[in-house]
């Protein structure tokens, strides 16, 4: 620790008895101190470090991580109470997730447990009937197990079993049938402990863990542009030449936020598109790819800039995920990037290069960036400058209205722009169809407008229309009176128009009405024979 005035404070260590090495110390701090003053000018003074000293700018302490940059979620589960039960019942992946040590140590308790045990039991065999005593001297004696006389034997003779070596010296002899039954009991429990310690020990050599450790991610991710948008990118690789089948990235969010109703969510997760849409999330990792993540109104680094990420505390957590080519096992590799390791305006350097046959990838630059020229200020701040800076957009259709008009001058302008654009939706629907559909409605149209421009208007109020024919029946007049009128005036007149289909112009002559008279009461006894019979049938 250096001290500012070091100099005042050099005599009272001189008064003082002091060791050899504080003296040494001492005079090491002044010529360092001295040193300094001439290379930086007089004007360099030494930091006092006290705690009582404020500084204007404090390193930034790092944070505890979520996800290690290796993968490893830095998370640990305490006060579990009664679940731990829950370990045991699922024994087999517990011991699969051990670690490699204890692993090996239960491996070879269990081992050594179970020949002990199974050993002493031969043992206790041979003694109850009286193996042993007998030393292998009488010959006339059979005993349980041959050339078994102490507990050495018995052990050797369990291993020669368990492990099928039989070596022809010890055995099983006709006459101990409790020595058959534990043989058999040997045998079942023997191929138990196999065949759970050997798989144990198969899947764990087996995992695929050691696959993703031949898997890459750069140190940083970056911010910059591509395609004139703003991207955070970082890439990934694969060291080896077996492909990853089906390889899939998928990012997340941790970042503690707030919501409106004033609840805390404490390493809030929230997930990064990069590419599910349009499929991008589906990697052929057979080169460094790089991986995009376009910041738009739907990405939450929307208002995130240069400045604002220097106060900004997140982590984003990047998994990969695939099944590997040459054991058919799913793999997964993780890293993360915080706050600190995000650099803005910065791209990755290119791995790439042709060589006669062959890409080469140059793995010396996957972690190498380079500063490019981007905007310091968000897409949101890029969006509100651009919008005020960008002309309005101009009127359709300007219309001269007259000050009196007020409302009723723009209704009438917007009527007539839709109208407008509904004719030359309608023309553009009708230059579709083929030409003899297009032949057809025009004829039709002709004749029903010639039909309006001659016909008479009903005293209803309604137009008369002619349709193909020649001759247009109006509606009968009095299908529109009531019935009691019908009863009181049987004698009511039909108006019959003929109308030209060859077609006149609008000036031409209306023709004359022709007047029938109604005969009976009813409407049926005044339409000609031929109506008749077709209403009958009807």
């Amino acid at each position: 620790m250096f001290l500012h005035g070091f100099g005042q404070g050099l005599p009272k260590l001189r008064k003082d008895p002091a060791p050899p090495r504080v003296l040494v110390a001492c005079h090491r701090a002044i010529d360092t101190m001295a040193a300094l003053r001439r290379k930086f000018g007089e004007d360099y003074q030494v930091v006092n470090t006290n705690q009582d000293m404020t500084f204007s700018a404090q390193v930034k302490k790092k944070r505890q991580r979520f996800v290690e940059k290796n993968g490893r979620c830095n998370v640990q589960h305490g006060n579990l109470g009664g679940e731990t039960s829950r370990y045991i019942s699922d024994l087999f992946t517990t011991l699969v997730d051990l670690k490699w040590r204890w692993n090996l140590l239960i491996f070879i308790l269990t081992y050594t447990v179970a020949w002990l045990v199974m050993a002493s039991m031969w043992w206790v065999i041979a003694y109850i009937r009286g193996d042993l005593s007998h030393g292998g001297h009488d010959s006339s004696y059979t005993p349980c197990v041959a050339n078994v006389f102490n507990f050495p034997s018995a052990f050797l003779f369990f291993i020669e079993t368990e492990a099928t070596i039989g070596y022809g010296h010890r055995y099983i002899t006709e006459k101990c049938p409790e020595g058959i039954i534990l043989f058999l009991f040997q045998s079942l429990l023997g191929s138990i402990v196999d065949a759970f310690l050997i798989g144990c020990m198969f899947i764990k050599m087996s995992q695929p863990k050691k696959r993703a450790e031949t898997l890459m991610f750069s140190q940083d991710a970056v911010i910059s542009q591509r395609d004139g948008k703003l991207c955070l990118m970082f890439r990934v690789g694969n060291l080896r030449n077996s492909h990853m089948v089906s390889a899939q990235i998928r990012c997340k969010l941790i970042k503690s936020r707030q919501t409106p109703e004033g609840e805390f969510l404490p390493l809030d997760q929230c997930e990064l598109d990069v590419g599910f849409g349009t499929g991008a999330d589906q990697l052929f990792l057979v080169s460094p790819l790089t991986i995009c993540h376009e910041i738009n109104t739907k990405s939450p680094f929307f208002d995130l800039s240069q400045r604002s990420l220097m106060n900004e505390e997140f982590e984003i957590v990047v998994i990969l995920e695939g099944i590997v080519e040459t054991t058919g096992m799913t793999c997964q590799a993780r890293t993360s990037y915080t706050e600190d390791e995000v650099l803005w305006g910065h791209r990755f350097l290119p791995v790439m290069s042709l060589e006669e046959g062959f890409f080469r990838v140059d793995y010396s630059q996957f972690h190498n960036t380079f500063a490019v020229n981007t905007p310091p200020h968000s897409v949101k701040e890029q969006e509100e400058k651009s919008s005020l800076t960008s002309p309005n957009s101009l009127p359709a259709a300007a219309a001269p209205s007259s000050p009196q008009s007020g409302n009723g001058g723009r209704a009438g302008r917007r009527e007539r722009l839709l109208s407008a654009d509904y004719a030359d939706h309608a023309e553009d629907q009708a230059s579709r169809l083929p030409s003899k559909l297009q032949r057809m409605s025009s004829t039709k149209e002709e004749l029903h407008r010639r039909g309006l421009n001659a016909g008479p208007a009903l005293p209803g109020g309604k137009a008369s229309s002619t349709g193909d024919l020649p001759l247009s029946i109006q509606r009968l007049r009095s299908s529109s009176i009531p019935v009691g009128r019908q009863a009181q005036q049987p004698d009511e007149q039909l108006q019959l128009l003929c109308l030209d289909a060859g077609g006149r112009g609008v000036d031409a002559p209306t023709p004359a009405p022709v007047q029938i008279f109604f005969v009976g009461s009813r409407q049926e006894d005044n339409l000609p024979a031929k109506l008749r019979r077709m209403n009958a049938d009807r």
